[in-house]
Parts: C-alpha cells; sequence; structure tokens
C-alpha cells in the first residue's frame, strides 16, 4: 500500500494495480484511489461448497493496511464483496463504500456508517473528488445475486476504464460502448455461468476499448481459465483491442490518446 501510494501517475492518465481475480485498485494524478471488488483475505475457503476456493495467490496489501478514497464492489458473491476484508478495513481511511443494495447491506452489518455508503445502479453517476463511477449493466451468474453489475472508472477527463464485473454473456452487456472507454478489464473463467474467454474476446468487439485485460481466472483452483485462450480469441474477434496481461501487484499506467 505505502507503494500505491508514493506512486506518482502521470498527468491525463491512471494507474492500475491487479490485486488478484476481480480486485483492482485505480490512482489519479491527484492522488485520489479507488478499489473494485478487493478480495484481501482466504474467507472463501470456508464456504461450505464441494470446490476447492482456496486462495492460490499471496494477499499482497492486508485489509487494515488498504487506504483507499472509494471502496467500490459490483456484486454480492464473496470474492467481490468479502465481508471479511470489510471488517478489517480500517474505516477512517475510506470516503465512500458503494455497490448494490445487497452489497450495501453488507456494508452495513460490517458496521460501516449509512452515511458513508452510496448505492450504486447500471447507468447510475458516482463521483468522489475527481473520480467518476459510472455503473454498466451485467447479468447476474446465478439466484444467488440479481444485482450484479460492472463498472466504467474515469478520473476527471482522463482515459476510461470498463470493468465487467461477474457477467454472463448477453447483447446488453455490450451497452457500456455507449461509454467508450479506453481499456477493458473483463471476466474470462467461463465457469458458473461467467463469459469466456471467446465470448469476452467477442464483448471486446462491440465495445472496442483500445486494450483489453483479462482477469477473473487465477485465485481458485477450481474456477480457473488459461489467459493465452484470450489473447488468442481477441486476435481473432477484436483485432483492433491490444492484449494486455497484468502482474499481481505491478502498476500499469493507462494513458490518454
Amino acid at each position: 500500500m505505502a507503494k500505491v501510494r508514493e506512486f506518482e501517475v502521470p498527468k491525463d492518465s491512471m494507474a492500475i494495480w491487479w490485486l488478484g481475480q476481480n480486485g483492482f485498485l485505480f490512482k489519479s494524478p491527484e492522488g485520489t484511489t479507488v478499489g473494485v471488488d478487493l478480495y484481501l483475505t482466504d474467507s472463501c475457503a470456508a464456504l461450505p461448497v464441494a470446490i476447492n476456493l482456496k486462495r492460490q495467490i499471496p494477499v499482497l496489501i492486508e485489509p487494515e493496511d488498504l487506504v483507499v478514497d472509494l471502496f467500490a464492489c459490483t456484486h454480492n458473491h464473496q470474492d467481490h464483496t468479502d465481508p471479511e476484508t470489510i471488517a478489517r478495513l480500517r474505516n477512517k481511511d475510506t470516503g465512500t463504500f458503494a455497490g448494490p443494495h445487497p452489497t450495501c447491506d453488507v456494508y452495513r452489518e460490517q458496521r460501516i456508517e449509512s452515511g458513508r455508503i452510496a448505492p450504486t445502479w447500471p447507468d447510475g453517476v458516482l463521483e468522489f473528488r475527481d473520480a467518476r463511477l459510472t455503473g454498466t449493466f451485467a447479468l447476474p451468474t446465478d439466484d444467488t445475486d440479481l444485482n450484479h453489475m460492472g463498472f466504467v472508472v474515469q478520473f476527471g477527463r482522463g482515459p476510461k476504464v470498463y470493468i465487467t464485473g461477474d457477467t454472463a454473456d448477453h447483447e446488453l452487456v455490450a451497452s457500456a460502448a455507449r461509454h467508450s472507454p479506453d481499456l477493458m478489464i473483463s471476466c474470462i473463467n467461463g465457469g458458473f455461468n461467467n463469459m469466456s474467454a471467446w465470448e469476452a474476446a467477442g464483448l471486446a468487439a462491440k465495445v472496442k476499448p483500445r486494450i483489453a485485460i483479462p482477469c477473473h481466472y487465477d485465485m481458485f483452483p477450481d474456477n480457473s481459465a488459461d489467459p493465452e485462450q484470450f489473447r488468442a480469441t481477441l486476435a481473432i474477434r477484436a483485432p483492433d483491442s491490444r492484449y494486455r496481461r497484468l502482474v499481481h501487484g505491478e502498476p500499469f499506467i493507462l494513458a490518454s490518446v
């Protein structure tokens, strides 16, 4: 976290760190930080399910060390809205907690003050300092949570990042194209009704980002995928979108054109 806070972001750009699964940190040149779907524990390993959900990658930032201005979640699955991560945060260091209403219920259960909780929805806009968070449509992958969504993250008039969140393939997911994102971050694992690499590449063809980054393939032994499949299918279905695979914990600079 100290490296993130000290990192100087060039003007008219955005710094991005991948922390695993669908968890990302975004930072502006002014120093504003946004966290999306930060899963910073191994809590899913204890879920009463028949598959192996033990964490495969290290926790790069302990919840107690996390400092973000805006903490947002795309939906209520535990690897996206993690009660343990939220409970262990030093809440005084986080300005706003955002997400769909079931996620807001988790915030309240973890004693986040109501005045700091902001509900989000597709096409809804939330602004905090120079950060702008716009909700996008996502198709729920099962009936345990019918409030899935994605986000477009932007700082000031800088580049836009579209993060799909968990979503099944559907023509309405491509409505994110109206935001003209520079970068698309998409699930590719294909299991449990999420988009496959082929479907994610098809989405990129419709959304038309300059760069496409895969995620949600690395965290659990029984919910993984090969990101090289996304690279290959992107070359076939969306050749104008450049493939980029992020390294956990390493900054990636997205500059304006």
